[in-house]
């Protein structure tokens, strides 16, 4: 069971409060999922009724219960829902297996910066997987199918939720065989689509890339975004089912409360990467839960594409003293990155890092102006209120902000070391462009109401407009002076010069 409590914000995003989560494996014991066992009914309700109470400790709140395969498949579902209204207060709702897929879809629209490709989004739960193909908010296609991590379990290797740690080669084959039989005609239908992205949500998925990224050294602080190979997962599956119990609870990564059951889910995202001919799997923190926050509570499809600078925002206005300057100089610095496009080269994700870490880059003001760039890495890169942002994005995101000042770029600096090249660059073109949108408001008071760039060969030349009434020359001087990154990053010279004055007494003529 998931709770997640969250206020709407000013600007059309969510502010999470608390997120709780309970393994309860309500399916366990039913015999293919026919029947909610007693026992786990009882615990059913118990851990509702522990998070109707944390949602209730922050005030009058709306409470929204969504209930999928376990609930949904059982026909004495209705045993649970009642004693869910009676005992807790709950009124539960059984959703259908096109409509758990299409939140879960929701859910990771909020999570990664996917609104323009057409995915692949698998979410592997204890009773059912959902597949989904969609493309921007729409759901194109959807199949929920009887294939999950415990009804798997249970049915190849029951000794393991008995405790007994064995796993028979013999087994595992026959769990392959029914697992690849029964995704043959889903992989067929929804191949059809030619999604570009494969996205996995939930805690089999992310327990496998946890095992994944750490098989291969990666010290990962948080899961949203983390890609793991098809090649990596064969590795982590063929570990997992060639164990132990006792053995994979060694295993870094593996949540130890899924010692048990890792090994059907392993087995199963396994072929569904074979099915589906995937090369890669890409992490989704958000999935059903988000989904019926998002949905339920009125944030339409127009809004999805503005939450990730809705969560920017938040986090400057809360930290940064004068977070209008930050905004001001994500304008100007966005403005400089569109009239230089010929020179750079660059695309929408890019000039998006940039704005991000505009409207961040003085956050860390608020633990102390000393150094404070370097406490903004430290903010950024910490933040619990930056959903939407991938591991790598929220990485190069602090680090263009912590090098928005003082020291440039270098590998003495760990962080700023470890980057493939390619990141190592753009960090570096990044940085040298805010530097000077920084030096374009160095009085705080929007003087530069926007910039006019002349490109010629080896040259930019940077031409502030004042605002009505705006003296310019302490901007230009700054400017001029913080553009040095800028200048080597891009090997060109940079001159900041004054717009031309135009006479505009006509009278001696």
């Amino acid at each position: 069971m998931h709770l997640v409590v969250a206020r709407l914000g000013d600007h059309g995003g969510f502010e999470m409060l608390t997120s709780e989560k309970e393994v309860v494996r309500l399916g366990q014991g039913g015999g293919e999922m026919k029947q909610l066992a007693p026992d786990a009914i009882e615990r059913g309700i118990s851990a509702l009724s522990r998070m109707a109470k944390v949602a209730a400790s922050f005030g009058d709140v709306e409470l929204v219960a969504v209930a999928t395969s376990a609930v949904r498949e059982a026909t004495n579902k209705q045993d649970f829902i009642d004693r869910a209204r009676e005992e807790v207060g709950v009124e539960v709702e059984v959703i259908s297996g096109f409509e758990e897929a299409r939140l879960i879809h929701l859910g990771v629209l909020q999570a990664l910066p996917v609104f323009d490709k057409r995915l692949l989004v698998i979410d592997i739960g204890g009773g059912s997987t959902e597949f989904l193909v969609g493309e921007g908010a729409q759901a194109i296609e959807a199949r929920s199918m009887k294939l999950g991590a415990i009804r798997l379990t249970e049915r190849f290797f029951p000794d393991l939720i008995a405790g007994d740690g064995a796993v028979t080669p013999e087994a595992v084959e026959r769990c392959r065989n029914y697992v690849r039989s029964a995704l043959s005609p889903v992989a067929h239908e929804l191949g059809g689509h030619q999604p570009e992205l494969a996205i996995a949500s939930s805690g089999t998925a992310t327990t496998l890339a946890a095992m994944a990224a750490a098989a291969r050294g990666d010290d990962v602080r948080q899961m949203n975004g983390v890609v793991f190979t098809a090649e990596e997962l064969a590795v982590v599956a063929a570990d997992v089912t060639s164990k132990t119990t006792a053995e994979r609870n060694k295993i870094d990564g593996l949540d130890t409360k899924r010692v048990d059951i890792i090994v059907a889910g392993a087995i199963l995202l396994d072929e569904i990467a074979r099915a589906f001919s995937l090369s890669a799997f890409t992490i989704s923190e958000f999935a059903l839960r988000e989904g019926v926050l998002f949905d339920r509570f009125a944030v339409d499809s127009s809004q999805l594409e503005n939450l990730r600078r809705s969560n920017l925002l938040r986090l400057a206005r809360q930290l940064d003293p004068d977070s209008d300057h930050a905004e001001h100089t994500a304008e100007l610095a966005t403005q400089l990155f569109d009239r230089t496009r010929k020179l750079h080269g660059l695309g929408d994700e890019e000039r998006e890092l940039l704005e991000a870490a505009s409207i961040v880059h003085n956050v860390g003001l608020f633990i102390s102006h000393s150094s404070h760039h370097k406490h903004s890495y430290y903010v950024i890169r910490n933040s619990e209120q930056l959903t939407g942002f991938s591991e790598r994005e929220i990485e190069l995101i602090a680090l263009i902000a912590r090098y928005h000042r003082k020291g440039r770029p270098s590998d003495k600096h760990k962080e700023y070391a470890v980057l493939v090249d390619h990141d190592k660059q753009l960090v570096r073109k990044m940085a040298g462009m805010l530097r000077v949108a920084i030096g374009l408001d160095r009085s705080h008071s929007a003087s530069v109401s926007s910039i006019r760039v002349f490109l010629e060969d080896g040259q930019v030349e940077i031409e502030p407009i004042a605002a009505p009434g705006a003296d310019l020359d302490v901007e230009i001087y700054a400017a001029a002076e913080r553009s040095k990154l800028m200048a080597e990053a891009f090997g060109v010279e940079i001159i900041v010069k004054r717009p031309p004055v135009f006479d505009t007494d006509l009278s001696s003529s």
